[in-house]
């Protein structure tokens, strides 16, 4: 993956509701569940890991 080609963020219909189940076998909260089920979305998941390398390979960040 090249860093220099941008990745476009996906776009959801206005109104889009995510429904997630947590997981009964053990204590999870509302927003990790979103957040798991969120990540099952092909589009978001590659959104988050362009966005993971990005930020990973930022060399920026090592000159503070």
């Amino acid at each position: 993956m090249k860093l220099r080609e941008i990745l476009k963020s996906p776009v959801f219909a206005l109104g889009h509701k995510w429904h997630f189940k947590k997981r009964t076998d053990g204590y999870e909260s509302d927003t990790t569940a979103l957040i798991r089920s969120m990540l099952d979305e092909e589009s978001v998941r590659e959104d988050q890991r362009w966005a993971w390398e990005r930020w990973r390979n930022d060399a920026s960040a090592l000159k503070r």
